[in-house]
């Protein structure tokens, strides 16, 4: 059984269909009229959009749920589906707190709540009964002020037993005329020892050469290699990770087929560029991230080489993993010595070695 390693997943697009309509259903009559059958919901919800902004319009039907009063209800049955479905034994949830905050207060009210939230998802995403290593990146937003993003960012530093980097997300075609400042957020970031991913060379209209340097992560990249190839010994250098989400670029019409995806994995791995698969939003798109692998090896994208290294990549580049090997190398050590067996052939005992 192979264990994987989710470093790029939304908070706001990680619940599935059928848990979020049956929240409607109970919770929230004018959704629940909009949506009376299951399928019709599931259609809308997971229906492939023309572009990246109106692809993120769906967040804002899920973020204007999650309050603190509801997200340990969506945050358990994520954890529980990642657990007992996908394998996952380690897990970075991404969102923007602001965004789970009441909308009726004011701005530095908002600001006030965040911490909150970053508790509230801390706790409810331990849960000893589904043992997965979480961890929380905040994201900073193209669309918020710079007094709020700055706020995300400081928050990020001041709870760091929940929290392993920050983000900017928002649409990376909108950075553009604000880009000092998120420049400016990302060095700050860096200076507070901050791990640092953020959502850039998605689509052609995000392509940012001035954000790479402060990146130890970039979200998706694919237009990197895609249309930037002359970058990569860059990104080499700098050991930077990619976070390609292949479903992500079918849905919002970045690319037309995952084919197109092969040219990214082949360019990548001749320069000496590590990929890490993941999902995005595994709710949005009705996926779970052991599709996306055996997707990708059922199209020819990559091969089962290529798989095994981006399965240890994404460890190896994951900000809160406690330990130096992959899961599978802790269960090789846990099986060094094979059982012996007792004179009536049952097992005997047997001696347990962990490598840390």
């Amino acid at each position: 059984m192979s264990l994987y390693a989710e470093l790029h997943r939304h908070l706001g697009g990680s619940v599935v269909p059928r848990i979020l309509w049956r929240y409607f259903q109970r919770n929230d009559s004018q959704k629940a009229q909009r949506f009376p059958e299951y399928a019709e919901f599931e259609d809308f919800y997971t229906r492939p959009r023309n572009t990246l902004d109106e692809y993120l319009e769906l967040h804002t039907l899920v973020e204007s749920v999650q309050t603190s009063q509801t997200l340990p209800y969506f945050i358990y049955r994520l954890i529980r589906g990642a657990y007992i479905f996908e394998n996952l034994a380690y897990l970075e949830l991404r969102y923007t707190p602001y965004l789970r905050t009441p909308e009726h207060l004011t701005q530095s009210q908002r600001i006030d709540c965040m911490a909150e939230i970053v508790e509230i998802v801390g706790k409810a995403s331990s849960l000893t009964e589904y043992p997965i290593v979480t961890s929380q990146i905040l994201c900073t937003h193209s669309r918020l002020p710079y007094e709020v993003n700055r706020a995300i960012v400081d928050l990020a530093a001041q709870k760091r037993e929940y929290v392993c980097g920050v983000d900017v997300a928002g649409g990376d075609a909108h950075y553009a005329e604000r880009l000092d400042e998120f420049v400016e957020l990302y060095a700050y970031a860096r200076k507070l020892n901050l791990n640092t991913t953020g959502h850039l060379y998605e689509t052609v209209d995000g392509c940012y050469p001035e954000l790479l340097p402060y990146l130890m992560r970039i979200g998706h990249g694919i237009q990197i290699p895609l249309k930037h190839p002359e970058l990569l010994p860059e990104l080499a250098a700098r050991r930077q990770c990619l976070e390609v989400c292949p479903t992500t670029y079918l849905k919002t019409g970045t690319l037309d087929d995952i084919r197109q995806l092969k040219l990214v994995f082949d360019r990548c791995f001749d320069a000496g560029v590590d990929i890490a698969i993941c999902t995005d939003n595994a709710g949005l798109h009705n996926v779970r991230l052991p599709f996306e692998y055996e997707n990708l090896l059922t199209q020819d994208v990559i091969d089962f080489r290529q798989l095994q290294a981006c399965q240890e990549a994404s460890f190896r580049h994951a900000f809160a993993w406690p330990y130096q090997q992959p899961p599978a190398s802790l269960l090789s050590g846990l099986y060094q010595e094979a059982p012996t067996k007792t004179g009536d052939g049952y097992p005997g005992t047997r001696e347990f070695v962990t490598q840390n």
